[in-house]
């Protein structure tokens, strides 16, 4: 897709705002600033992390640390308060580096009330997924988070999930929820993409912010502005076809 080119059918009401090569359609009295290159660069996008296991904490202090604000969301009310209150829960994260993360008037805030994803550009999804007693992934914390996201998602916003799953997930499962709950359409009003966690937890040389992020989009304006957004922490990303493929790629590195 050219610069400029347009996303779905461009109905009257609707307007196309377009930085580099991602291109979103914003309507009308809902319409919000879209998710750019330049509000990346600038760090006056606003990043969501649900999720706020070994996985969403060290995410949310990578985009913190970059200069980001940040909201983490999770619906465990001690870890919320925790965090609010500058001490860890995890091991391998020290107290002092969530104090200096959300110790300050202007820096990260948590929170339980998950309508707050409303005033973030980014919205990162990490919750687990446990594997059944069938061996496969456990989708209900997915589900569950897209069926409490939906009524706050807005045109414009970029929604990426982290969890581990199998392929098709994010656009079989979580973009109908996503979309059934907000009345929007992805990859017309909103950005989707896939970008597998690769946490190694305790392990002292690779952390998030130095370990390479393969990105899919659902489409190439989604992979775009994903792989903008992730190039702002990690030395590199590794752009793939599809969510499809990027959830598989995960699959492979975990036999």
């Amino acid at each position: 897709m050219r610069k400029g080119d347009r996303i779905g059918d461009g109905s009257a009401g609707k307007r196309a705002v377009t930085e580099g090569v991602a291109t979103v359609f914003i309507s009308g009295k809902d319409e919000k600033l879209a998710l750019t290159d330049e509000r990346i660069n600038e760090r006056s996008a606003v990043v969501g992390i649900i999720g706020l296991g070994y996985v969403g904490l060290p995410l949310l202090m990578s985009f913190s640390d970059v200069g980001f604000r940040v909201i983490g969301l999770d619906s465990d009310r001690e870890k919320v308060d925790l965090l609010n209150a500058g001490r860890s829960y995890i091991k391998h994260v020290p107290h002092s580096a969530i104090s200096g993360v959300f110790g300050t008037s202007d820096g990260a805030e948590a929170t339980t009330d998950f309508t707050r994803v409303e005033v973030c550009d980014a919205v990162l999804i990490a919750v687990p997924t446990p594997l059944t007693r069938h061996r496969e992934p456990d989708l209900q914390y997915i589900q569950s988070t897209a069926a409490s996201i939906g009524p706050s998602l807005q045109k414009g916003q970029l929604v990426v999930l982290e969890s581990t799953t199998y392929p098709g997930t994010t656009e079989e499962v979580m973009v109908p929820i996503l979309e059934q709950y907000s009345g929007l359409q992805a990859g017309t009003d909103f950005h989707v993409a896939y970008s597998p966690e690769r946490e190694d937890p305790g392990n002292e040389q690779y952390r998030t912010s130095n370990i390479p992020k393969v990105v899919g989009g659902l489409d190439e304006n989604s992979l775009h502005v994903a792989q903008a957004l992730y190039e702002a922490i990690v030395p590199q990303t590794v752009p793939v076809s599809s969510c499809r493929t990027a959830e598989g790629t995960k699959l492979m590195e975990n036999i």
